[in-house]
């Protein structure tokens, strides 16, 4: 699964963009410098999201929507085509 894939996962389980996710961390005060296990912890509590769709969201938020350029392009399972995450909302995706 790519990493887009996952937070568009996210965003089906839970009807929330990769943007409102990134809005509410930042609201309970997590961003750059949050341990992992926080921002896990708050969305298995309050999303029911497993470790797998919570780390997507931890890059997001810790991090930014900039992944690896190894990741890209690579034609596995876990490619994707570009650097940059979309956060708005799988329905709005350009490249989709």
């Amino acid at each position: 699964m790519t990493f887009q894939a996952y937070l568009d996962n996210v965003e089906e389980k839970t009807g929330l963009t990769p943007r409102q996710f990134i809005e509410l961390a930042s609201e309970k005060g997590f961003g750059p410098g949050t341990k992992a296990g926080e921002i896990v912890t708050w969305l298995g509590e309050d999303y029911g999201l497993g470790r797998g769709h919570a780390m997507a969201l931890v890059h997001v938020i810790t991090k930014g929507p900039q992944i690896s350029a190894k990741h890209v392009g690579t034609g596995t399972a876990h490619s994707d085509p570009s650097d940059m995450l979309w956060l708005d909302g799988k329905a709005t995706n350009p490249s989709s």
